[in-house]
């Protein structure tokens, strides 16, 4: 049960009388009637707990987006509902300030009808969301008295990655195209691809020859061939202690799922199999064997729980996992940190591993903060923040050397720079043929 403030104001107004005739009486000639008003209004407010709320609308979303959640809410008595609805969800599933004014709705039901309400939700945090209670004020018909209850209502709302990243693979695509055809030209002997049919001309190996087409039409007719166009990706996110560090705004996890679904969508419309491993100390997703228009909403899927665990990255273990998910010669794009100790104490004794059979890649995202601290002068705090940057880049620049005198690629870039920088790379390595 809950009392309105039209009920406060009736007991104020009634301490008035309570004045003027003191003791018992009055005291009783202001709560006889005021209790019976009360007990009549919940008495014909519509019963709560028989009510039907019922949800529906959107199951995913992308962060950064709006998402509308319906709510019906079916009366089923006799009596008609008058009330308040709280729509309660996480505090991450609401902008910042608007959570009191969006989570409440005002309604009337008429006996056995039914109404539907839209919460609109705006999430600030990837993963599932799931909606707390519903909880209903019913009041009666003189506004004095209410009846209240909730209703566990289950709704599931994925948010999933943003994928800022996606203006730029239109350009990126193109740059692909542009280079398919000279691949050809880097790769010594025949491919392994068959790629068409055409007439023999001198010269022409005999071991070319089709004989089934010849023998359907009146010339000799030769398979041409091209290299293996169906290569594999394996990217590898480092979920451990170092990917929670913010960058900006942002974890440098989410910058490097970002990156990471760029290298997908590219990779995946070459013709390319992407399979996608997110490890710290055990694997804490994976996809492996999508193909086609799968593989980018199985990793967006994926990818949109994965939080950073706050522990040291078993580089062993992981490097074991990407070998055991890679058994054929791959390219292995590694999502970790470029800072020294880890680098030297965990990633450098496993890398020799990884490169002896496999291209590797290793991606890091950099704080756009060192290259401020490192324009800066004219104060002595300046000067000791560029002296602290530039003993940050010259550490970063040579675990960088060490790194590339193993064979790793590295790229290292800003969140806003990272994701073209690696699909350059990916095309890059793809145009000499080193895939």
């Amino acid at each position: 049960m809950a009392l309105s403030g039209r009920t406060a104001l009736l007991a104020a107004a009634g301490a008035l009388v309570v004045g003027l005739l003191p003791g018992w009486g009055g005291i009783l000639a202001v709560a006889v009637p005021l209790l019976a008003a009360v007990l009549f209004d919940l008495a014909r407010a519509a019963p709560v707990r028989s009510l039907r709320v019922e949800r529906s609308g959107a199951t995913s979303v992308r962060l950064g987006e709006d998402a509308e959640v319906t709510l019906t809410v079916t009366n089923p008595s006799g009596r008609a509902l008058r009330a308040e609805l709280r729509d309660a969800w996480p505090p991450s599933s609401w902008r910042p300030g608007t959570s009191f004014a969006a989570s409440r709705h005002r309604l009337t039901v008429p006996a056995g009808e039914r109404r539907r309400l839209t919460t609109a939700l705006a999430p600030t945090r990837r993963g599932d969301h799931r909606p707390v209670r519903v909880t209903v004020r019913s009041h009666g018909p003189l506004g004095l008295a209410a009846r209240q209850g909730g209703h566990a209502v289950p709704w599931t709302l994925r948010v999933l990655p943003p994928f800022t990243s996606r203006k730029h693979l239109p350009g990126k695509l193109a740059r692909l195209r542009e280079l398919d055809g000279r691949t050809t030209l880097l790769t010594r002997g025949e491919g392994t691809e068959f790629d068409s049919l055409r007439d023999y001309v001198p010269g022409d190996d005999v071991r070319s020859i089709d004989w089934r087409a010849t023998a359907r039409q009146s010339t000799v007719a030769v398979r041409t061939w091209r290299p293996e166009r169906d290569r594999h990706l394996l990217l590898v996110l480092d979920t451990g202690r170092t990917s929670a560090g913010r960058v900006g705004d942002i974890p440098r996890l989410d910058a490097a799922m970002d990156a990471a679904l760029l290298l997908t969508a590219l990779a995946s419309q070459a013709g390319d199999r992407v399979d996608l491993l997110a490890f710290d100390r055990v694997a804490r997703t994976s996809v492996r064997g999508r193909t086609g228009g799968d593989v980018l909403p199985a990793t967006v899927a994926a990818m949109a729980r994965l939080e950073p665990a706050l522990v040291e990255t078993d580089t062993r273990a992981m490097a074991a996992a990407a070998l055991a998910t890679a058994p054929r010669r791959s390219l292995i794009v590694l999502f970790t940190g470029l800072d020294t100790a880890p680098v030297e104490s965990g990633l450098l004794p496993v890398l020799p591993q990884l490169t002896h059979r496999h291209t590797v890649v290793v991606v890091a995202v950099a704080d756009p903060r060192v290259a401020e601290m490192a324009a800066a002068r004219g104060t002595v705090p300046g000067v000791y923040e560029a002296a602290a940057a530039a003993q940050h880049e010259a550490e970063r620049a040579r675990i960088g050397d060490r790194l590339r005198r193993l064979g790793v690629t590295v790229v290292e870039a800003g969140p806003e720079e990272l994701p073209p920088a690696v699909a350059d790379a990916y095309i890059t390595l793809k145009a000499a043929g080193k895939l």
